[in-house]
């Protein structure tokens, strides 16, 4: 049984990299927009070093191709440093070989910058679901590790609504394991309620976030520069519905997490990988998808 392992991650990624807005998934239009990415990591970076923690950093393969020395700030630092794809593109709407070339690009890209083994890997919008488990067998097979990328539940992105665990546990791929690290969940009354990241940390009071993250024993959080970044653009593409996800509780996020981080203690995926017993938790197999 995992006991209290709070895992603290961020995914690099600039504040325009929303999911599905046709009109800005070609990286090719990316430069167009105003640059925000540094300020916004140097403000989580100085609350990490203000309570001296050591965090994982999904890094976007373009941001490192774009910006080399802000990924080698987050490395020299001592964070730990993985791939958060390059193109930033949903799982479930690419293939097997656009796949492999994409995480490939972007280990290469950070791997050239930090002189490290990238040996983590979380997925745009959790986008690893049940008909898209085939990734999981790219990702043994080019030697990634350690995974994040499954959301227990439905979502907008992905997600696997039938999936019930939500504590670390290991893929079986051929001949080969991948640990994974899966978003935890809250059961209150009879839904599970994800409250570790993004919108769902920014719309949920304090209180209710202070009370959640007490009962559990297990906590995958998963922030974005952008979710502390008051200032930044509305893209007017997006519904009122993903307006609200995406910026309500911006104004509030950085001191609640500043609070959160004072009162557990987070660490980064390596040291959890070492509290873990890989003996003892369940095992998975990526036969599942005929499920």
């Amino acid at each position: 049984m995992v006991e209290n392992i709070f895992i603290l991650t961020f995914d690099i990624e600039e504040w325009f990299h929303i999911l599905d807005i046709p009109s800005i998934e070609n990286p090719k239009d990316w430069d167009r927009f105003h640059v925000r990415i540094y300020d916004n990591t140097y403000r989580i970076l100085t609350i990490l070093d203000e309570n001296n923690i050591k965090a994982t950093f999904f890094v976007l393969g373009w941001i490192a191709e774009k910006y080399p020395d802000l990924v080698k700030y987050i490395s020299d630092k001592g964070h730990d440093i993985g791939s958060h794809s390059y193109k930033h593109i949903l799982i479930y709407k690419s293939s097997p070989d656009r796949f492999k070339y994409d995480v490939l690009k972007s280990i290469d890209l950070i791997e050239s910058i930090i002189n490290k083994k990238v040996v983590s890997f979380r997925a745009p919008g959790f986008s690893i679901t049940n008909s898209s488990l085939w990734s999981l067998e790219i990702l043994a097979e080019i030697g990634i590790k350690n995974d994040s990328s499954i959301f227990p539940a439905k979502r907008g992105h992905g997600g696997i609504s039938k999936f019930n665990l939500d504590q670390p546990f290991l893929w079986v791929i051929k001949n080969k394991f991948i640990k994974e690290y899966p978003i935890n969940m809250m059961k209150y009354g009879f839904i599970n309620i994800p409250f570790s990241g993004g919108g769902y940390f920014r719309i949920l009071p304090y209180n209710i976030l202070k009370y959640f993250t007490k009962k559990s024993k297990y906590m995958m959080t998963y922030f974005h520069p952008r979710d502390f970044d008051k200032n930044q653009p509305i893209l007017t593409e997006l519904s009122f519905t993903r307006k609200i996800k995406c910026y309500y509780g911006l104004s509030s996020a950085i001191h609640k997490l500043n609070k959160l981080i004072k009162e557990y203690k987070f660490i980064d995926i390596p040291s959890a990988e070492k509290l873990v017993d890989w003996n003892s938790v369940p095992i998975m197999s990526t036969d599942m998808r005929n499920n």
